[in-house]
């Protein structure tokens, strides 16, 4: 068996630490106190738990979400979503997400309000692009232009709202949220289909170059960019 590496033992810790400070966050949110609690609860040299979430109590909190991501990678690796179009597809990816973080519902919603503020928004943002960017390539992705950003810009705004939805949803199994999801993806694609039905048709096709190029600068609805949507059908 190859000896653990530096990488190994902090992953290790990393792992450990989140384990027991789950038990503590829905209470005392991603803080420092809860981080130190769990560092000690894990049996974790003080030095490795700093090693490990160098900026305290965000760093925790972005190795759960990370740790989500990784699980619905993992999941998805094993599912057979030939049969589906896009929006289908990514439809099941955005709900089988929320199942893995049902379990520590207020740990996410802690999180929301952590990322909130104005000093790590933009580590919240980047998490959210990072689970947009697993979903992509886990759904065999491999655009390199600017499709590459704007489904994941799309996706992300999707994912964004869905969370929010879903934190404040009581109805049974979530069924709200799933016809949440559903609405989201198709008012998206609703918009990209008008703009590419009014490309195509004659007054399109001559306001295209000239005034109706400010359709390429309009989104949809809580969209971030206009290309290549996850409604595109396989």
């Amino acid at each position: 068996m190859p000896r653990k590496t530096e990488s190994d033992h902090l992953a290790d810790a990393k792992a450990k630490v989140l384990k027991a400070a789950l038990v503590h966050v829905p209470f005392d949110g991603w803080s420092e106190g809860v981080l130190a609690i769990a560092w000690r609860e894990a049996g974790v040299d003080a030095g490795l738990a700093k090693q490990a979430f160098p900026r305290g109590g965000i760093d925790l909190a972005l190795a759960f979400h990370a740790s989500g991501d990784a699980d619905l990678a993992g999941q998805m690796a094993k599912m057979d979503m030939g049969g589906l179009r896009y929006r289908e597809k990514i439809a099941v990816a955005i709900r089988l997400r929320l199942e893995i973080a049902a379990p520590h519902r207020e740990a996410v919603r802690r999180g929301v309000t952590l990322f909130a503020l104005p000093q790590n928004a933009a580590q919240g943002a980047k998490a959210i692009w990072h689970t947009a960017d697993v979903i992509w390539t886990a759904l065999g992705d491999t655009s390199q232009d600017v499709n590459y950003y704007t489904k994941r810009a799309t996706l992300s705004a999707v994912w964004s709202a869905t969370v929010l939805y879903w934190l404040g949803d009581d109805s049974v199994g979530y069924a709200n949220t799933s016809a949440f999801i559903d609405r989201r993806i198709e008012n998206v694609m609703a918009f990209e289909t008008f703009k590419a039905k009014f490309r195509d048709s004659a007054v399109g096709k001559l306001l295209m170059q000239g005034p109706g190029r400010i359709l390429d600068r309009v989104h949809a609805p809580g969209s971030a960019a206009p290309d290549d949507l996850p409604g595109k059908t396989s």
